[in-house]
């Protein structure tokens, strides 16, 4: 297995590669605004560090998000385009499933949130039990309705102090954690389709007809 793990569902973009045992090569970003111009390059980057190339690679995972429509997307298309061309499978996982397998530890044996920016004021979160098994959710919504009654990983956390609990790391999914999760699921069988988890329309909308002027 060669596995190409990706993830721009958040202002983070994260790629790595990763041969089913360990990880080979990874490189990680941060800006919401070159999602897809950052994504090509650190793929480019990995491949090359680990002295592999495309044609190598045996499978794609990607970041299903939740997460903003834009940057969500860029991944999401990569992903299929590779696969496409390539003639192998694309895999995908929830975003917040993978800060979730890295806030395990940190989250010490009790119940925990993963939040990131919704923008809008609200929240992508989920709800997941001190093994990292999700609960509740995605779900979209004001971070006040989310509760402060455990620890948060994820953004949100720090975005909102004052409204959910005890902020725990990491803010931002890691690829090396999404080829983990994703071998690890395609071991026990496990099916993972790579669609989109927007939760809500775009923030973009195509303008409607013009309005009719009533001469006075």
């Amino acid at each position: 297995m060669l596995l190409l793990a990706f993830d721009t569902a958040t202002p983070a973009v994260t790629v790595a590669l990763h041969d089913g045992a360990q990880v080979l090569a990874e490189v990680a970003s941060d800006d919401a605004r070159r999602h897809g111009e950052l994504l090509a390059s650190a793929i480019d980057k990995v491949l090359a560090d680990a002295g592999r190339t495309q044609l190598d690679v045996t499978a794609v995972a990607v970041g299903t998000g939740p997460g903003p429509y834009t940057g969500l997307r860029a991944g999401l298309v990569t992903a299929r385009v590779l696969g496409s061309a390539l003639g192998i499978p694309v895999h995908g996982a929830c975003t917040l499933d993978v800060i979730a397998l890295d806030a395990v530890t940190e989250a010490a044996g009790r119940d925990f949130v993963v939040a990131t920016d919704a923008r809008r004021r609200e929240l992508y979160w989920a709800r997941y039990s001190a093994a990292g098994d999700r609960l509740t959710g995605p779900t979209v919504s004001a971070p006040g309705e989310i509760g402060a009654d455990c620890p948060v990983a994820g953004v949100g956390a720090g975005i909102y102090p004052s409204l959910l609990g005890e902020p725990i790391r990491p803010e931002y999914p890691a690829a090396r954690t999404l080829a983990r999760l994703v071998a690890q699921r395609l071991a026990a069988g496990l099916p993972m389709p790579a669609e989109p988890l927007y939760l809500r329309r775009p923030d973009a909308r195509v303008p409607g007809p013009p309005k009719r002027v009533t001469p006075s």
